[in-house]
């Protein structure tokens, strides 16, 4: 059997030994080029006393590339039983420095318990990546107990993070993202480079949180707002923003924006601000329903 530079079996072979074929239920594609994977730490490192949290880590390629980066900790969460094994592999090879959790990322409280800067790290599984990227961008309080998230998501997705105004990508992602951090596409992977590939190439987004984002509304608030304006984006300002207020053309010549605006022409600090005089107006807003993605 041959062995990797960290002395452990080559992913293909784990794979193999442990019948980790990729399931798209779990949305798994898997990354099996340590260069790659290699790359992707990188992207988030330096990890000088770091503790990394790594969601979906599957065989454990990134795992393997976030300890030879040097993270001194790995917090390593899987929802895939079959992984389990193949990843307590990794523990033993480095031990003390990777904690294996089984369980579902969506239902875990990921904050580790201790002291020391925090970085998230993670190949995303497609089906829950967004969710779970809004739930570390929303936490309260703000600065997040996170310092640093490099995080992989479709190419599409991550185009929609770091969109301009005025884009089709444009949406409350950006909004939201561009808002509380620093946000932008540090690598690009083609399809081929995953296992079994997918249909589009995907991206590495690096976020560095602000902070203090400002105009300093809370996130909740901006959320409504943004939900109400891009949930009807092909609608002037003054129509899509009823949910919120029954006078949305009011509240628009207060911020000094335009009723007969779109969503999209409108930039974060806009949106901020509109978000900002609804709280002192005390409007709590009708629409508190689930967050849309875009």
């Amino acid at each position: 059997m041959s062995v990797a530079p960290d002395g452990l079996p080559p992913l293909r072979e784990v794979i193999a030994r442990h019948g980790l074929a990729a399931r798209k239920s779990l949305g798994q594609n898997f990354l099996l080029d340590l260069n790659l994977t290699g790359r992707i730490a990188r992207a988030a490192g330096p990890f000088d006393g770091v503790t990394v949290v790594e969601v979906g880590p599957g065989p454990g390629g990134l795992t393997r590339a976030l300890l030879a980066e040097g993270a001194h900790h790995v917090i390593a969460i899987e929802r895939d039983d079959r992984a389990i094994a193949a990843l307590n592999e990794i523990a033993e090879r480095h031990s003390g420095r990777l904690k294996v959790i089984a369980g579902d990322a969506l239902a875990t409280d990921l904050k580790p318990d201790q002291a020391g800067p925090v970085r998230i790290v993670a190949n995303l599984p497609y089906n829950i990546a967004t969710m779970l990227l809004i739930a570390w961008l929303e936490t309260e309080p703000w600065p997040p107990w996170w310092s640093r998230m490099a995080l992989m998501f479709q190419k599409e997705v991550a185009e929609r993070i770091v969109a301009e105004p005025g884009s089709k990508a444009y949406g409350r992602l950006a909004v939201i993202a561009q808002w509380r951090t620093n946000a932008h596409i540090a690598l690009v992977l083609p399809p081929a480079a995953f296992t079994p590939p997918p249909k589009v190439s995907s991206a590495v987004v690096v976020f560095t949180p602000k902070a203090q984002p400002k105009p300093a509304c809370s996130a909740k608030t901006l959320g409504r707002v943004t939900q109400a304006a891009f949930g009807q984006r092909r609608k002037m300002l003054r129509q899509s923003l009823k949910s919120l207020t029954p006078m949305p053309e009011l509240l628009l010549r207060e911020v000094g924006i335009a009723p007969e605006l779109r969503a999209e022409q409108l930039t974060v600090d806009d949106f901020a601000r509109l978000a900002l005089v609804i709280e002192r107006n005390g409007s709590s807003g009708a629409s508190s329903g689930a967050h849309k993605s875009d």
